[in-house]
């Protein structure tokens, strides 16, 4: 249920908090929490609009939720990877991400100027920078801070921290400034998880996201009067500061990070998807397109409130970053979301469409469910690819969901699918961030392999009985940092069958799925011959082995002109028997239960099952009809499968050739539409 107020109440509780925050109170909360609330902010922060710089300072109050006494806090300062060239970020990068290359002067940075007690007492020397990660002294993403008492469970610290803040220009790596433009994301000292009796505070990697505790957030901004201001929460208060000013103070209940944009040109588009409230900010060149990302926006919220249960925040806001400012596109914060257009990008090319619903997702698995993007990116990043592939299908499917343009169409599934099975098999799914062996393989295991893998779990138990996972899911571990282990907990009981057999290999495993029909034959069966029976040379002769993928030929018998000779061919064919078969091999290390269909050429099929267990598998069958073909997984339900060409074979091998080298253009085809260097002009890389 949301939390919606009515103007008249809001108009009241504005005014209530505002009183609240300047005689320094406590924020007057809408209603009960829906989080631990751990982390608590309030936050003011000027923008310096001439160098792209924040003058800010906030409030921490922590709570020692934990069952730890806390002897040291332990700060995230994200912006320090932009800081020089020696940063873990920088060196691992090189300087680019994801398509951006950080200018030559568009450093960043963070400097905290003064970290004091409640009390008073000033504390900032006590900060030291750690490497937890690597050891590499020249990183300052992550501090410590020792404290004089410790803090036991259940009890609080309060924190006052002055900080300074320049974004890298243009933006790079999710956050930075172009021009007029700004999106400020990991802006502000924030601190780490204490989670199993220690703190989980990572370096900032070039492969790798973030992980918070939630809390309140009051957020004071203040930018030029002419800007229009985005944020994370509910904007309750446009202040005019007389001097060319103005303050938007934003309050946001329930989550655990905070994030904000601002122009002078952005253009809204609002509208409304069931109980949640739309605001779309477009810049002027792609204003026509406000109407695009706002059905976006409300298609990818009722799909997951239909189907993943209710988002519990009464807004979102969508926006649309500067041209020349793409390193900020496609990414997510709570309730925020930007996206990624270009000029003149056609309705059947529906890049608009996926980034906002991969975007929009990320409020239920990175959001509703903060799991740790650090440790295990899957959590959030591949499963929201799951729920995307599923909602792109549903709403723009079957067929082309993702791409309808000159008679080609390609679903966002054959997509994901081609990007996995081209580093199908370098690490298992579940690995730190850093820890791949590639930004590709990072990239593959985060976002394209548990896309695929969750879908083929969806084939294999059925959509209503995935759709209960799912939703289980999220209701079970809402506001709470679930971990894989959870997350398959949670399939077993609701399948109600052990499904580890299908995690381990998936999840923690590099094995891949390979099926192939190795072999097809059909020969005619014939009367026994040999000493123990008729010794006499038959007219008619089979050509080939028993496996050998030909069928026997008939002689011609009699003068083609002799009617009654003709009737006797003809019962002689009506009465003859063929015996056909068909070899499986599993090819790769990972077994998953199939099926094989086989065709006959009197129209019969055959489906058969084979727990895929074994090397291999023979089926053999005895009919008055001829074996045409056989085909292992026939629905292509095992999407994982990395070689769908040797999936059939034809009993008529010039046919099975001709369909194996056409599946294989078409493969190579949607392969290399796929491809950055081919799309980049109509899409972004969501993250």
């Amino acid at each position: 249920m949301k939390r919606k107020l009515i103007p008249g109440v809001w108009i009241m509780l504005s005014a209530a908090l505002c009183c609240a925050f300047a005689a320094q109170a406590q924020p007057v909360l809408f209603e009960q929490p829906l989080s631990p609330r751990i982390a608590n902010y309030d936050i003011d922060v000027r923008l310096q609009p001439d160098n792209r710089t924040l003058k800010a300072s906030q409030v921490l109050t922590w709570h020692n939720k934990t069952n730890t006494t806390i002897t040291e806090l332990q700060f995230h300062l994200y912006l320090n990877a932009f800081r020089n060239s020696e940063s873990t970020f920088m060196k691992s990068s090189g300087g680019t991400h994801r398509g951006n290359t950080i200018s030559r002067n568009g450093w960043g940075f963070i400097e905290v100027d003064r970290i004091a007690l409640a009390s008073g007492a000033d504390v900032t020397a006590k900060m030291e920078y750690i490497q937890p990660d690597d050891d590499n002294e020249h990183d300052k993403t992550v501090f410590r801070l020792p404290l004089d008492k410790p803090l036991r469970p259940g009890q609080s610290i309060q924190l006052n921290m002055d900080f300074t803040a320049k974004l890298p220009t243009p933006p790079f790596a999710r956050t930075g400034a172009k021009e007029e433009y700004l999106f400020v994301g990991q802006w502000f000292p924030k601190i780490g998880v204490h989670v199993d009796g220690k703190w989980n505070c990572h370096q900032f990697h070039e492969n790798s996201e973030f992980f918070a505790d939630y809390g309140v957030y009051n957020v004071h901004i203040t930018v030029p009067e002419e800007n229009i201001v985005g944020a994370t929460g509910i904007e309750v208060e446009v202040k005019d500061n007389g001097d060319g000013t103005k303050t938007h103070f934003y309050h946001a209940e329930d989550v655990h990070d905070f994030a904000w944009t601002t122009s002078p040109e952005f253009v809204e588009v609002k509208g409304k998807a069931q109980d949640v409230e739309i605001r779309v900010l477009m810049q002027p060149d792609h204003a026509y397109q406000g109407e695009r990302h706002l059905q976006a926006a409300i298609t990818a919220v009722e799909y997951h409130q239909n189907w993943y249960g209710d988002y519990p925040y009464p807004n979102l806001t969508v926006v649309d970053p500067r041209r020349g400012a793409s390193g900020s596109g496609g990414m997510e914060y709570p309730t925020l979301i930007t996206a990624g257009t270009s000029y003149g990008v056609p309705e059947g090319v529906r890049v608009v469409e996926l980034v906002i619903i991969h975007e929009f997702g990320h409020n239920y698995w990175y959001h509703l469910l903060a799991s740790n993007e650090f440790e295990e990116s899957w959590m959030d990043e591949g499963i929201n690819t799951y729920t995307e592939i599923q909602i792109m299908n549903d709403a723009y499917g079957p067929i082309g969901d993702s791409f309808d343009v000159f008679g080609l169409k390609i679903n966002d599934l054959q997509i994901q699918r081609g990007q996995y099975i081209n580093v199908a098999d370098v690490d298992p799914m579940v690995r730190r961030a850093w820890d791949y062996y590639s930004g590709s393989s990072y990239g593959v295991n985060s976002y394209a392999k548990p896309g695929v893998v969750l879908t083929t779990l969806q084939n294999y138990l059925g959509n209503e009985k995935m759709l209960e996972v799912m939703r289980t899911y999220v209701e079970r571990w809402r506001f709470k940092h679930p971990k894989t282990q959870d997350f398959i907990d949670v399939a077993n009981e609701v399948a109600g069958e052990d499904l580890t057999w299908f995690f381990d290999q998936a999840f923690f495993s590099n094995a891949v799925v390979d099926y192939s029909v190795d072999a097809v034959f059909t020969r005619q069966v014939r009367d026994g011959r040999g000493f123990d029976f008729n010794l006499s040379v038959d007219e008619e002769a089979t050509t080939g082995a028993a496996d050998d993928s030909v069928q026997a030929t008939d002689g011609a018998n009699g003068d083609a002109e002799n009617n009654d000779a003709d009737v006797k061919d003809e019962e002689k064919e009506n009465q003859k028997m063929y015996y056909s078969g068909v070899n499986i091999r599993r090819l790769g290390d990972f077994h998953f239960p199939v099926e094989v269909e086989l065709a006959f050429d009197d129209g019969e099929k055959i489906r058969e099952t084979w727990d895929g267990r074994e090397l291999w598998k023979k089926f053999r069958y005895t009919k008055p009809a001829k074996l045409v073909s056989a085909t292992v997984d026939p629905d292509h339900k095992i999407i994982i499968d990395i070689n769908y060409t040797n999936n059939s074979r034809a009993v008529d091998a010039p046919s099975a050739g001709a369909n194996k080298l056409a599946t294989r253009m078409l493969f190579w085809l949607q392969f290399l539409m796929d491809q950055p260097d081919f799309l980049n002009f109509l899409t972004v890389m969501p993250n």
